[in-house]
């Protein structure tokens, strides 16, 4: 029975030995996932912050490659828009009107034509989000901060290729 009891104990420290040993396994084959995940992640985000730019030649200069056309360095270039008059968004049965005069400051003279042909469809957008506001809205200089960067944002959607710098308030009237 001693000798039975022995052996006993000798297969139960070989089990414990493999249970250990696999739970050992285990534990490396997580930390070697962890790392690679770090590493994959710490690549990726480096990549998207453009840190990898030098790395992989996206900083090159427009004289470096070719087809890129000089960048505009003389006077700013401003183009005009029409006068936009429109109702805004009144409580109580109140007519109130916006009268704005707009300039967008471009990035070269040719994109004044560029720009007249999209004419119709930035006065659209313009005019279909300035008829929802109200007169809350536009109070204040964080209003009008507000109110500049959304016609900037439809402007640049609606323009798609050409670079608008700056929309400009030359005028603006609430009566």
């Amino acid at each position: 029975m001693a000798e039975e009891k022995d052996q006993n104990d000798g297969e139960k420290g070989e089990e414990e030995g493999e249970a250990s040993e696999g739970g050992g396994n285990k534990k490396l084959i997580i930390i070697i996932a962890v790392v690679l995940l770090l590493l994959v992640g710490g690549a990726a985000g480096a990549y998207f912050m453009g840190l990898l730019d030098p790395l992989l030649g996206g900083d090159e200069t427009p004289e470096e490659s070719e087809g890129i056309a000089e960048k505009y360095t003389g006077d700013p270039v401003f183009f005009e828009l029409e006068e936009i008059l429109v109702n805004l968004n009144a409580s109580g049965g109140k007519t109130v009107f916006l009268k704005l005069k707009l300039s967008l400051e471009l990035e070269k003279p040719s994109d004044k034509e560029k720009i007249q042909k999209t004419l119709p469809k930035v006065i659209d957008g313009f005019q279909i989000y300035l008829r929802e506001l109200r007169v809350d809205d536009l109070e204040g200089a964080a209003g009008l901060y507000r109110l500049r960067e959304e016609l900037m944002r439809r402007l640049t959607s609606t323009t798609a290729p050409l670079v608008i710098k700056n929309v400009l308030f030359r005028e603006m009237l609430i009566q």
